[in-house]
């Protein structure tokens, strides 16, 4: 026996990589960039056949972009979608390529939007389709509802997931839920540190130190991955990224702390409750244990709003990272209620 591993990690990626490559005939993985807003974004097309429906996944974070981490949970979806996702302004290689200096002032929400739609003209002449199914995860959301609500004829339908509602009511329910957890298990460290930001959100600014007590004591008793206390699986995955080199991997956080400061007084105002009317079909999938962006708000807006065709998603043993937590579930979801809406 020896104490070298069989393998190292480089080589860990290789196979990762080797399972990871679209070999079928019609098949397509490529990565490019595209310009939009006046800067260029990377952005990733994976799909076995490329007649399928083509959706675009606008990502997370602020700045935590899905390209090094799609590896863990997507390729059953690409059996039947062609999967497009692209580093927003502000994240991943995108913020590596751009000097950051020239678009501090652009990390505006609406920049956002209209660099969502710019790339969807271009995704649909690429791709020769008339229109792509829009779908958001968590800060993702933001961009998409907007982008859907400024263009719909862009889109046959858009999924939210984690979706945002109203900012101000999600971090008030993930603080209730973490208070109420720390006292249901007498946590005297969590008690201490959420009684020092109460009342939360209240009437004090929204910092990033209040913001990071209140999520982290929420995730810890799974508000980001149900049953789990940690989410290294996630955190960790880009270092295993098939379409990141290590480099690429370890800069992932310099462009959500980038990011998070110039656009975080703009989340904390973000509110959908007015929006009565969808004018696109909306799906709306659902994690029964998510307090990052805590589900009942948005579970009230889809019965309330007005659409095409709405349907409500429930995914019971999942939290915010629902993609990665029922993959299952979320592809034959994905075949039973957004397929069939592509006209």
């Amino acid at each position: 026996m020896t104490d070298e591993p069989l393998l190292t990690a480089e080589e860990a990626r290789e196979v990762i990589e080797d399972l990871h490559r679209i070999v079928a005939p019609d098949g397509i993985q490529e990565a490019y960039q595209l310009s939009a807003g006046g800067i260029d974004h990377w952005v990733y097309a994976r799909g076995q056949d490329r007649s399928n429906p083509v959706i675009l996944f606008v990502h997370g974070g602020p700045a935590s972009p899905l390209s090094p981490v799609t590896w863990q949970f997507q390729r059953p979806i690409e059996e039947y979608f062609t999967v497009v996702t692209y580093d927003q302004r502000g994240a991943g290689r995108t913020f590596r390529t751009v000097d950051p200096d020239t678009i501090a002032d652009t990390l505006k929400i609406s920049q956002y939007v209209d660099d969502a739609i710019e790339l969807t003209e271009q995704i649909r002449a690429r791709y020769g389709v008339g229109k792509v199914i829009l779908m958001g995860h968590s800060w993702g959301t933001v961009i998409a509802t907007h982008a859907a609500l400024a263009r719909p004829d862009l889109f046959h339908a858009y999924v939210g997931i984690g979706q945002f509602i109203n900012a101000r009511t999600n971090e008030r329910l993930s603080f209730e839920y973490a208070l109420e957890q720390a006292r249901e298990h007498n946590h005297t460290e969590a008690l201490e540190q959420l009684e020092s930001i109460a009342p939360y959100p209240g009437d004090e600014p929204v910092t990033r130190e209040r913001i990071i007590i209140a999520r982290d004591w929420a995730q810890y008793r799974g508000g980001l991955t149900a049953y789990r206390s940690d989410s290294t699986y996630f955190f960790q995955a880009a270092l295993l990224s098939p379409e990141y080199t290590l480099d690429e991997a370890e800069t992932i956080g310099e462009g959500n702390m980038f990011t998070l400061g110039r656009v975080l007084d703009q989340l904390l105002e973000v509110d959908f409750t007015g929006v009565t009317e969808f004018p696109v079909p909306v799906v709306m999938f659902l994690g029964r244990h998510d307090y990052t962006t805590p589900s009942a708000p948005t579970a009230e807006w889809i019965e309330a709003v007005k659409a095409p065709y709405k349907q409500a998603v429930w995914f019971e043993r999942s939290s915010h990272l629902l993609p990665w937590e029922e993959p299952g579930k979320m592809l034959v979801s994905l075949l039973s209620y957004v397929r069939p809406l592509v006209s």
